[in-house]
Order: C-alpha cells, then structure tokens, then sequence
C-alpha cells in the first residue's frame, strides 16, 4: 500500500508571488488614476470654457431675433412699404431626423407647392443646420390650426408669427421702391453674417437695396432655457433687436399714383423733380410689376416669363433707359449759341426746308417739308426749326456742344441714390472712334444739333437739365430720400449743390425759356397737344426721337404716317418743362415709346395735379 504524498509549500515564493502580483495592481491603478487627473486636469483648466459652454447649451440656447424692418412714407406721410404680421412653418434641420419623410407627412397636413420646396431646398442649402429654414410663407387660419393638432408629431418644426413685407400701391411705386427678397447664397457673401443671423429677407433692387443697411437695423437675442428635448421652456434674458430706421421719400404719392395711370397702355418713363432742391416728385417707368410676389417667393417660371416679357417691366427706364433726345435738345443747344456768340437774339436765317454742307453733299431734311421761312433762335426754339440748329451745330462743333451738355449732367451718373442709373451717352469723335471704330464726321455734329445720331440720355438727366435752365443755372443732384426716422427723431437729407452753369450774358436764360414758354402760348408753337393752361405759366420743349433710320423717311412728307409702321418702329414722343415759368417747383422729362403724341397729354396731366388744378372727372 502506497502513501499518500504531501507538497511541501514553498512561502517564500508564493509572498514573493503576490508581492509581485499587488505591486503590478498598484502600478495599474496608479497609471489609470494618473490618466484620470490629467483628463479631468485636460477637461476642467484647459477647455473649461469650451465645455461648460457646451454644457451650458444643453439646458440654454442662445437665439437670434430679428429686428423689424424700418417703413417707408411719402413726403406727406402717406405709407408706401409696410411690415403685415403672417404665420410662417419653419423648420430647424439639425432637430430632424428624416427632412424628406417629414415634408412629405407635413404635406397630408398643409399644402405645399412646387415652389414652396424649391425655395425650402434652396435656402436649406445656404443655412447652418441649427438655422430655422421656412417652409412655407403666410399659412392661412386653417393651415395654423391643423399643424397645430399635429404639433407632436413634427419635432423640429413650428408655426411661427413674423413680419412680412407689403406695399400697398403695388406696382404704382415698384421701381422705386424695389422690392426684398430671400437672401441667396451670393448676398451671404457679402453681408454681416452676425446681424443677419436672423434675417430671411434682404432688399433687391431700389430704396430697399440702396438703403438696406439704414432700414434692416441690428439683430437681437434671446437667452432661452430648453427641456431634455431641446424644446424651448422660457426665455431668461433678451436683448432687444434695434429696429431699422424709417424713410420718408421725397416722392408725392398723389403724383406719382396721377402719373402711374397717365401711362396706361403705353410703355415709357417720367421724372417729375423740384428744381430748387433736387427733390425727386414722381419716378415712373412703366410697365411695372407687383413687387409683392418676390416677398413670397416667385417661381423660376414666372420670374423668367416677367425677365423675358417683351415690354421689359423689370426695366427701370427712369434711371436706365437711354434714349435719343430729339428736339428737347435744342434749347440747350440754343442758349450755348447765345453764350458762344454763334447767335445773337436777331440772327435770322432762311429755312426752305433743307441744308447741305456743300453743292452736292448729303442734304439734310428738316421735319417740316417747305421749310420755315425766317426763323430766329427764338422762333426756332418754338417751332423746332431743324436747319437753324444744323447750322448752329456745324458752327459750333461737336467739342463746345459736349462741353456744355457735359454742364448740365449730361452722359454722367446724376447721383440719384436708386440702383442701376445709366449714364446715357454723350457722343464724340473719341466715343466713335472707341465704340465703333469709325471717324467723326462733319454730319455727326450736324444730326447731334436735333439730338439724333449717338446722343442718348436718361429721362432722370433730361429732368435734371431742363430743372437747370429754369433755375437759371442752379443746379442740384437729383434724389429720393427727404429724411431718416429713428425713436422719434428725424434727420434731414440736405440738398447737394452741383456747381452752376453759368452764362456770360445773364439775360440769354431769360431769352430761351420766353421762347419755351411760347412753345406752350404760340399759334405754332409745337406744344399743342399739351394745351394752354389758365392758372399757370409753363415752359416746355417738345420732341420726337426716330426709332428706325432716317433713311427710311420720304422726304416729301412733313409728317410720316406712324400708324403703317410696325408698332416697334414707330417715333418716341418727349416732352420736358417747368412750371410756373417765373418761379419753377416742379420740372419734368416724359418719355413715351413708340407714339408721337401722348408724352405732352401725360405732362399735363402732371403738371395740373402739381399747380393744384382739379382733376377732370
């Protein structure tokens, strides 16, 4: 029978063991307690403001508000842009799962558009998740209350009460004004984006974009507290957001409302200003469109069909549109003729009609077949004797006739504070010879004495520069605004002084505007179709500026019948003036595409409403 054997146990080595083992442990936990301190070390002094901010975040949230855009008022008061509170869906990205899946469940709920997702995805695109993106504009009364009984099952997504832009007069004042838009993603480029944070809408064209920076104001915030859901609970701390400032426009809405109608069924402009001050009273072009449809949102379809319609309502002809001058040029052609000694008061030449430079030349018509007779610069003037100021023209040359068009604003910006002024053009052997590649001709200078040939100007320059002459040579930059209103305080734009035109012979002012006021009181004068006002005085000039080519007139004709000619084709009718004749406040430019007669009748229609004559009914 065997034994049963015992190990021996060998202490030492199992202390040595565990010693080794406990020391192994301590050295582990005295690393991972190590690693701990320096993470919190890392957490609590390094980036302690970056996470306590984040932390704070999870129970505060720090919202932008947008400030309420300044309005707009007329010189009397009367509102012309104004903010119309609407409810809006708005969603914020960054607390929805699944966009597609929710616009397509907000959509068994609340009409949504083609358009109202496009403009949702375009906007989605330039806005930072955590952004609120709107989805769709002014929900009616029942679009509120139907997502309101579905609220639970869009987290993210909410009604909201905002301010919208309106204008009440529609397309009466909407070159102007212009209109504001959804900010795209060139704008944020080039805008605050800290004071814009809040802001969908920025102005587009017009006094909204040319003053956008006065009327958008500063944006405000709102320290709100959130739930464990991100859902906002109260708000803690806010800093009110300071409203833009208030404009008041030179603009007489009872004006330009007379003037907005004068032009229905035709295509042109007006400019109607006090002369005395610059002070804009009226700016038409016309057709206009209803900027009320770029606040909510137009569609690629029809904002392509208004860009590419054939009458161009997009155009403002008012600052943008140049055009020959025709005939109104001449009373400025006049008074250098005067002023150079190229004329006196009683040169007197023979008109039979026509003028040739030299036996076998090009022969030159003047609109009236048989000619004049004897004409003077004053009778000329009145009867718009053509070969009196080719001759003028060819004595003076085009560099003195330059010159002083130059004086009078003429081929430059005015300086109106609108988008999209032209400067027109003031031809010259240099412009010819840059544009066209061509030499000056002698019978360049010629045609420019009638205001044909290159010359094209803008109707806010033609305002501008017969508003000079019946000051007598003052000369003020034309403008819009009258005043900035803020928190009940008022700042007023002062005119801006040009430097004068200024004549040698004071008296030749009083030569040329008699002979204008005769174009209104004359037997012959030409400004028949405007009438013969009996409670004030006007100096006018009348004019009618080819469309197509000289060539294509017959000769034995004084007058061309229009009606056979493609409507496109047919003469622009100009009338510029001032009135009363002694003291002028107001001064006008009207412009009439393709008719030959209705820019005088739409003058007066203007001038009456400005010297207080009652409208006829």
């Amino acid at each position: 029978m065997r034994s049963n054997q015992v190990a021996i146990k060998n202490h030492r080595e199992e202390i040595h063991l565990i010693s080794r083992r406990c020391f192994v442990s301590f050295l582990i936990t005295l690393i991972l307690v190590a690693l701990l301190i320096i993470r919190l070390i890392w957490l609590q002094c390094v980036h302690h403001e970056i996470f306590t901010t984040l932390s704070t975040k999870n129970w505060l949230d720090l919202v932008p508000v947008e400030p309420t855009r300044g309005l707009i008022y007329d010189r009397n008061g009367v509102l012309l842009a104004e903010n119309i509170p609407v409810f809006s869906l708005d969603m914020i990205p960054d607390k929805v799962s699944n966009i597609r899946k929710t616009l397509h469940q907000i959509r068994e709920i609340i009409p949504l558009t083609a358009n109202d997702l496009g403009q949702f995805h375009r906007q989605l695109k330039q806005h930072r998740r955590f952004d609120e993106v709107t989805i769709k504009l002014r929900l009616s009364e029942e679009d509120v209350a139907r997502f309101s009984e579905n609220q639970y099952r869009f987290p993210g997504v909410q009604v909201k009460a905002r301010l919208l832009r309106h204008y009440p007069f529609g397309k009466t004042f909407s070159h102007v004004l212009g209109y504001v838009g959804r900010i795209n993603i060139n704008e944020l480029r080039h805008i605050d984006p800290v004071n814009y944070s809040a802001t969908t809408y920025i102005g587009k064209s017009g006094i909204e974009k040319t003053h956008e920076l006065i009327l958008h104001g500063q944006v405000g915030y709102e320290q709100a507290e959130n739930d464990a859901s991100g859902e906002s609970i109260r708000v803690l701390n806010r800093i009110h957001p300071q409203p833009g400032k208030n404009l008041w426009l030179t603009l007489d809405s009872h004006l330009q409302t007379i003037a907005d109608n004068a032009f229905a069924g035709f295509r042109g402009a007006l400019v109607a200003l006090d002369p005395r001050s610059g002070e804009i009273l009226a700016l038409v072009s016309e057709p206009g469109y209803d900027p009320d449809i770029f606040v909510t949102g137009i569609s690629n379809t029809e904002y392509n069909a208004l860009q590419h319609a054939p009458d161009r309502p997009l155009y403002n002809r008012a600052v943008r549109g140049s055009y020959p001058p025709g005939s109104i040029i001449k009373p400025f052609i006049a008074l250098l003729g005067l002023d150079a000694e190229a004329a006196t008061p009683d040169t007197t030449i023979m008109d039979p009609g026509w003028f040739q430079l030299e036996e076998g030349g090009h022969i030159f018509h003047d609109w009236r077949r048989l000619g004049h007779g004897l004409v003077n610069i004053s009778r000329a003037i009145v009867v718009s004797c053509d070969i009196f100021f080719y001759q003028l023209a060819h004595h003076l040359g085009i560099e003195r006739i330059d010159d002083i068009l130059h004086e009078f604003g003429f081929g430059e910006l005015t300086g109106v504070d609108i988008t999209g002024e032209s400067p027109g053009i003031l031809a010259s052997p240099a412009w010819k010879r840059h544009f066209k590649n061509q030499p000056w001709y002698e019978g360049d200078t010629i045609i420019s004495g009638i205001g044909q040939g290159f010359m094209q100007f803008t109707p806010i320059q033609m305002a501008q520069g017969i508003g000079t002459i019946g000051a007598r040579g003052k000369h003020f930059q034309p403008h819009l605004v009258l005043a900035e209103e803020s928190e009940g305080s008022r700042i007023i734009h002062q005119p801006i002084d040009l430097p004068p035109v200024q004549l040698d012979h004071e008296e030749w002012w009083d030569t040329v505007i008699e002979a204008m006021h005769n174009v209104i009181q004359s037997r012959e004068g030409t400004g028949y179709h405007f009438g013969r006002p009996k409670t004030y005085t006007v100096a006018a000039k009348t004019g009618t500026a080819q469309v197509h080519s000289i060539h294509h007139r017959d000769p034995t004709k004084d007058h061309e019948d229009q009606s056979i000619l493609p409507e496109k084709l047919r003469d622009n009718s100009l009338f510029v003036g001032f009135a009363p004749v002694e003291n002028p406040k107001i001064a006008i430019a009207v412009i009439v595409e393709n008719d030959n007669a209705a820019a005088s009748v739409i003058a007066r229609k203007i001038m009456d409403a400005a010297m207080g004559v009652p409208e006829k009914i």
